[in-house]
């Protein structure tokens, strides 16, 4: 395939009076057009503003469309991954978030709890036993609230694990592996 250039002076190769697209050198008049005739020829014309067109057979892709394929199969790939791991960060952080809470509760009633020791306290000094052994015991069993709530808070947190998305990673490690194979085995 011919390519007319611009000539040193400006003008292209194409013979005066030729129509556009005629091939250079072509008879005044002799209008081809240049597709058609690239076409029975066999050859593919290149645009330089866009990507090649890569033609196969049926059964396979050329270079471009497996790049376009792949970058596009890691792109749902990466994602999807994304929301995995947001979806189990989310669960993380719900447990988290209620054993911060029943820590929260605990420091409450512990705080109720010392309230009401130090007023046995008081009491014990202030008046006859029963008074103060009333209190003692309310105090007593608050203190015991407070311990089961703190225990409770502390196997949430634990539940939760650390802060990172395991699944996630182990599906995206997962991935890349398999990725890394089919490429070998092409």
């Amino acid at each position: 395939m011919s390519i007319a250039r611009p000539a040193q002076d400006g003008r292209t190769g194409t013979a005066p009076g030729a129509a556009p697209g005629a091939a250079p050198g072509a008879a005044p008049g002799a209008a081809v057009d240049a597709a058609t005739a690239d076409e029975a020829a066999g050859v593919h014309r290149q645009d330089y503003g866009r990507a090649p067109e890569f033609r196969g057979t049926d059964h396979e892709a050329g270079t471009g469309e497996l790049i376009r394929q792949a970058t596009r199969q890691v792109s749902d790939l990466l994602r999807a991954e994304v929301r995995l791991a947001v979806a189990e960060l989310k669960d993380k952080g719900r447990h988290a978030g209620t054993g911060a809470g029943m820590f929260g509760g605990a420091a409450l009633v512990a705080l109720y709890g010392g309230g009401a020791l130090i007023a046995a306290a008081i009491a014990a000094i202030a008046v006859a036993l029963p008074v103060w052994a009333s209190a003692l015991i309310v105090g007593a069993v608050l203190m015991l609230v407070a311990g089961i709530l703190a225990m409770l808070g502390r196997s949430q947190t634990r539940r939760a694990g650390p802060a990172k998305p395991e699944q996630a990673m182990d599906e995206a490690k997962q991935a890349v592996a398999e990725l890394k194979e089919r490429a070998t085995h092409r």
